[in-house]
């Protein structure tokens, strides 16, 4: 367990020490003492909370310090991953690592493949892709579907159909790559289908050979046709979908 993993599970033990600290205490139910409820996801923390750090807890998921951010329709999304250009993360982290998550929930991290897995198969949700070019504009892409298949399956991208301003580059076939459908490779465990070692080069990603698309890797943000790996942050954040 990495330096990154334990700032997270620090933040996590200090956060839910308060939050259960600052409740009161039930009266009447000696089985409920000392225990706290806490929302599956950000969608269901109370409607008027603004965006932060809040406490969730997937079902089958131990609780989650996670970043909760409020768009411009007042939709709550959780936050998976956050990284900036300048990032102190190395993003070189072992598979065990990327498992449970590493980095500051109040800057750049990674949630951690399994919670990730746990939070998205409890109901269904879409995904929100949200990169920043050099120049400070936005750019976003949707998928009307999302969740990562448990780690015996590699923890395997599963996207549906996209909108946004960035381009589909995720489950379009382009040039010998595609993220959909692909496992998820770490620097220690090469899933890929490259001839080269992709996740040895830049950090845990679902890779093909290698990549159009890669938000993990320290000083290299890179959205084919929006920045050729110079842009200055990115962020994947999910909300439960309604598919029509």
């Amino acid at each position: 367990m990495g330096p990154h993993t334990l700032t997270l599970r620090w933040a996590l033990a200090v956060c839910i020490m308060c939050i259960l600290e600052a409740a009161p205490d039930p009266v009447g139910d000696d089985k409920n003492l000392g225990q706290q409820s806490f929302p599956i996801d950000c969608d269901k923390i109370p409607k008027d909370s603004p965006s932060g750090v809040y406490v969730i807890k997937p079902e089958s998921s131990v609780p989650l310090v996670v970043y909760c951010k409020k768009d411009t329709e007042g939709k709550v999304w959780t936050v998976l991953q956050r990284n900036t250009l300048t990032s102190e993360i190395t993003w070189l982290e072992s598979w065990t690592t990327y498992k449970y998550g590493f980095g500051n929930v109040l800057k750049d991290y990674w949630l951690g493949n399994e919670y990730i897995h746990l939070l998205s198969s409890q109901r269904p949700y879409m995904v929100r892709f949200v990169l920043e070019d050099k120049a400070k504009k936005e750019w976003y892409a949707d998928y009307d579907i999302f969740s990562i298949d448990k780690e015996a399956n590699g923890y395997t991208l599963r996207l549906g159909r996209y909108t946004g301003t960035a381009g589909d580059y995720l489950t379009t076939y382009d040039a010998s790559n595609v993220h959909d459908n692909m496992k998820f490779s770490t620097k220690d465990r090469d899933q890929d289908r490259s001839t080269s070692h992709c996740a040895a080069s830049y950090g845990g990603w679902w890779y093909d050979n290698c990549q159009l698309v890669l938000l993990n890797a320290k000083g290299y943000i890179n959205w084919k046709t929006i920045c050729g790996g110079d842009c200055s942050s990115s962020m994947i954040m999910i909300r439960p979908t309604v598919i029509l």
